[in-house]
C-alpha cells in the first residue's frame, strides 16, 4: 500500500539527490521505494482494467445514445 510517508520519503530522496546527492544506502532505499510504488500503481491499474465490462454493441436499442454506424 502506498502511504503518505512513502511518497514523502520518495520526494525527499529525489530532492536530496538533485541538491547534494545520495549515499549508497539512500540510493538503494530510493530504488526499493520506487519499485514498490510502481508495483502498487500497476496493481491498481490492473484491478481497474479487470473490472471493465464490455458491452456488445448489438445490445443497444434503437434510441441508444452511442453511434455504432459503419463507416
Amino acid at each position: 500500500m502506498i502511504t503518505k510517508e512513502m511518497i514523502d520519503r520518495i520526494n525527499f530522496l529525489y530532492h536530496k539527490s538533485k541538491s547534494e546527492g545520495l549515499t549508497e544506502e539512500e540510493k538503494l532505499e530510493q530504488l526499493k521505494l520506487r519499485r514498490e510504488y510502481i508495483k502498487e500503481i500497476r496493481n491498481r491499474v490492473k484491478q481497474q482494467l479487470d473490472n471493465i465490462e464490455f458491452v456488445d454493441q448489438h445490445e443497444c436499442s434503437d434510441d441508444c445514445c452511442h453511434h455504432h454506424h459503419s463507416r
